[in-house]
């Protein structure tokens, strides 16, 4: 049974909801219609996210909304970016290309280190 909007002092329905008792009571009628057992993951755990520790604590859960809604910021690029440099440093065998690798990634990480800095500056980390 859908749970009924809340009514004024008149008895009739009142059209002034909080967004949150809104979202409450789609979701209760959701769970009731079932549509939610059907949704990918329903009762299950969240997948684990492989980049969810390199990121910064702060910036967690806006990069995964922005994941999830399909955007990706170029900070997400660039700690890929890091990863797969620090892989092949690890894995190359000639100094030379070493070297190449390790000045890559050296200058990605003042970049990641300077944004994240203007992002604190800014009061938004």
């Amino acid at each position: 049974m859908s749970q009924q909007p809340p009514k004024d002092r008149r008895g009739k329905p009142d059209p002034v909801r909080t967004l949150d008792e809104e979202i409450a009571r789609r979701l209760q009628e959701a769970v009731e219609s079932g549509e939610l057992k059907s949704a990918r993951g329903y009762g299950e755990p969240f997948p684990e996210d492989p980049g969810w520790e390199s990121t910064p604590e702060a910036l967690r859960m806006p990069m995964k909304i922005l994941k999830d809604s399909g955007f990706l910021p170029p900070e997400i690029a660039w700690f890929h970016e890091r990863a797969r440099l620090r892989a092949e440093i690890e894995a190359c065998g000639d100094e030379t290309e070493r070297s190449a690798l390790q000045a890559k990634l050296l200058d990605l990480e003042q970049k990641i280190a300077l944004r994240l800095e203007s992002l604190r500056s800014r009061s938004r980390l």
